[in-house]
C-alpha cells in the first residue's frame, strides 16, 4: 500500500506541479503580453506627456528637426529611385545582344509613334478637306441663288459684262 500511496502522492504532486506550471506559464505569457502592451503604451504615453509638457523651445526644436529630416528623407528616396533606375539601365545594356534588343525595341516604338501620327495627320487633313468642300459648295450654291434672285445695281452689271 505504501507503493500505491506513493504513486498517488506522486500523481497528485505531478498534477499540482503541472497545474502550477500551467498557471505559471499562463501568467508568464500574460505578463509578457501585458508588458509588451504596457511598454508600447507607456512609450506612446510618454511621448504624449512630453509633448504636453514641451515649452516653446521644445516646439521650435521639433520644427527644426522636421525641417532637417524632411529634405534628407526626400534626398534618400530620390537616391534609391535613381539607383534602381540606373540598375535597370545597366542590366538592359550589359551585353551587345541586350543592347541590340533594346535598340530594336526603341525602333519599333518610334515606328508605331510615327505611324500613329501619320494616321492622325491624314485623318485631320481629310476632315479639313471635307469641311472645305462642303463650305465651298454651300457658298457656290448661295452665290448662284443670290445672282438669280437679287438684281445687281446697273454699274456692277456693266462691269461684269465688260
Amino acid at each position: 500500500m505504501a507503493e500505491t500511496t506513493s504513486d498517488t502522492d506522486t500523481t497528485a504532486a505531478a498534477k499540482r506541479s503541472t497545474g502550477a506550471r500551467r498557471s505559471t506559464g499562463g501568467t508568464r505569457r500574460a505578463k509578457t503580453a501585458g508588458s509588451r502592451k504596457s511598454a508600447g503604451g507607456s512609450t506612446a504615453a510618454k511621448a504624449r506627456r512630453s509633448s504636453r509638457r514641451s515649452g516653446p523651445a521644445d516646439l521650435i526644436a521639433g520644427y527644426a528637426e522636421r525641417a532637417v529630416l524632411i529634405p534628407v528623407g526626400a534626398a534618400l528616396i530620390a537616391r534609391d529611385r535613381l539607383i534602381d533606375d540606373v540598375g535597370g539601365v545597366i542590366s538592359d545594356y550589359s551585353s551587345p545582344a541586350k543592347a541590340q534588343a533594346q535598340l530594336r525595341r526603341f525602333e519599333r516604338r518610334g515606328e508605331s509613334a510615327r505611324s500613329g501620327l501619320t494616321r492622325e495627320a491624314r485623318r485631320t487633313r481629310s476632315g479639313l478637306e471635307r469641311e472645305a468642300r462642303r463650305t465651298r459648295t454651300r457658298l457656290e450654291h448661295t452665290g448662284r441663288t443670290l445672282r438669280e434672285n437679287v438684281p445687281l445695281p446697273k454699274r456692277i452689271q456693266d462691269r461684269l459684262a465688260a
